[in-house]
């Protein structure tokens, strides 16, 4: 593994056995679907059925029990673009701890009311994920909450690896991994526990054409801000700390390519997903299933795609799937 990754292997067994009790092992099934149409094997790995309906329980769940009991007492804090801040609630309520989500206005009203519920108090500050995080560092330096980032921190990484870890158990004889690519907290997970084990995966990151961050940070050789804007792929969205300690130099290094989709592209992903899998998934969970579609991907398999997350607006879904493109006016590509 290239040196820029500070979370081990080890570190990740560690995780994946401190949160196993506490989370599914998510099924990977066939597509016959999409193994037709790429002419070969597609599996899909199902995380968009974890308790809380994304990938984020893992992370949030193995930082949650890595906190000491003074920490835990202190209460915590976390920006989000909504399914960090779910599992972070979900976790942290198991464990008798209190939460703050700090969100901005581009977070769906289905994911704040769902946190909501789960007992967290709510800040809603400003237009992007980094308002929300200034929010976050004010939290913690004037109220002494203890903060757990959505994705750059090792215990969130090394939770989210265990994924990786599954999926090599469940398909030995993978060829490509699609994730879906935000702040990078999955995809450097991923693709650290799978690189280690067989250097000659292939992890491609994929995300939207608007607001890719860690795309736009890897072109630039540094973290950069992006301007965020409405997607189909909402929980892409966001930038990746212009202080980036893990998740930038871990994705510049262990991904081995970054496709970007239109926000057509996107809804079609989700419209396959319902129409063909018989499954429900947001944006940013169907963006592998959108790259295979828009052949943006060489195919070379046996391919798992993930399916991250299902926690969309249904409203937006009803109109996903009966035609609509597009959001806010912006035209389709």
């Amino acid at each position: 593994m290239p040196a820029a990754s500070t979370v081990s292997f080890q570190d990740i067994m560690r995780a994946s056995e401190r949160i196993a009790p506490h989370v599914r092992n998510t099924p990977l099934v066939s597509s016959n679907a999409l193994s037709k149409i790429t002419g070969c094997p597609v599996k899909l790995k199902l995380e968009h059925h974890q308790t809380t309906g994304s990938f984020k329980l893992r992370g949030a769940t193995n930082a949650v029990l890595s906190l000491t009991a003074e920490e835990r007492a202190r209460g915590i804090v976390a920006a989000s673009t909504g399914n960090h801040g779910r599992a972070l609630a979900h976790a942290a309520r198991a464990a008798g701890t209190a939460t703050t989500i700090c969100m901005s206005r581009l977070v769906p009203e289905n994911k704040i009311t769902e946190i909501r519920r789960l007992g967290a108090t709510i800040c809603i500050v400003g237009n992007s994920q980094d308002d929300a995080q200034c929010e976050v560092d004010r939290l913690v330096a004037e109220e002494g909450l203890v903060g757990i980032p959505p994705f750059d921190d090792e215990r969130v990484i090394a939770g989210q690896a265990s994924l990786g870890l599954e999926i090599f158990k469940d398909c030995p004889d993978v060829d490509t991994v699609l994730v879906p690519l935000s702040g990078g907290g999955l995809a450097s997970g991923v693709a650290a526990a799978l690189k280690t084990i067989n250097s000659a995966i292939r992890l491609v990151g994929i995300s939207m054409e608007h607001g890719a961050a860690m795309k736009a940070s890897i072109d630039a050789g540094r973290p950069v801000e992006v301007i965020e804007e409405e997607s189909f792929a909402d929980s892409l969205g966001g930038g990746i700390g212009l202080t980036n300690r893990l998740t930038f130099a871990m994705c510049r290094d262990l991904l081995d390519d970054v496709v970007l989709l239109s926000e057509s592209e996107i809804a079609k992903g989700m419209l396959h997903a319902y129409d063909a899998e018989r499954e429900i998934v947001e944006g940013a969970g169907a963006v592998g299933i959108a790259a295979l579609l828009a052949g943006k991907i060489t195919p070379s398999g046996p391919i798992v795609v993930i399916l991250s997350g299902r926690n969309v607006d249904m409203d937006l879904h009803r109109r996903v799937i009966n035609g609509a493109t597009a959001l806010s006016g912006r035209c389709a590509a």
